[in-house]
């Protein structure tokens, strides 16, 4: 949805580009590792057999795989694909999206998840989030 909104918004805002060619073809990489550490994510949530959900209830803890190098690798490679579509499209406004989400993710979502992973379980989760960064 975000990238809809995005190619929309480029579209139909002819604004003067920030990033240039071949700047802009880094934003690729990002795109490309964006999609590969949230794929990653969500198929050890499938392997595992716990809820994706934000206000659902996991059955484990996902602590391995890039659940190793941050506590949301979902939401950092979303992240990771909205700044790699800004640098891609290159506008100042593109920019605008990656941080809005981030926002979003720390102040609504992120809390409710930690919260109930807490609740569920335990000090394992404690001691794992004194291990793992909430982002990277």
């Amino acid at each position: 949805m975000g990238t809809l909104i995005l190619l929309i918004v480029f579209i139909a805002l002819p604004i003067k580009r920030i990033v240039h060619a071949p700047y802009t073809y880094s934003g690729i990489v990002l795109i490309i590792f964006g999609l590969i550490m949230a794929i990653w994510a969500f198929s050890l949530f499938k392997k595992n057999g716990t809820t994706i959900k934000s206000d659902g209830i996991p059955t484990s803890l996902m602590i391995t795989g890039p659940f190793c190098i941050s506590r949301q690798p979902i939401y950092l490679g979303m992240t990771t694909i909205l700044l790699g579509e800004a640098i891609l499209l290159g506008t100042f406004i593109t920019f605008i999206f990656p941080v809005i989400f981030v926002i979003l993710m720390e102040l609504i979502f992120i809390p409710v998840e930690e919260k109930n992973l807490e609740m569920i379980f335990g000090e394992k989760y404690l001691d794992y989030k004194k291990k793992v960064r909430r982002w990277i």
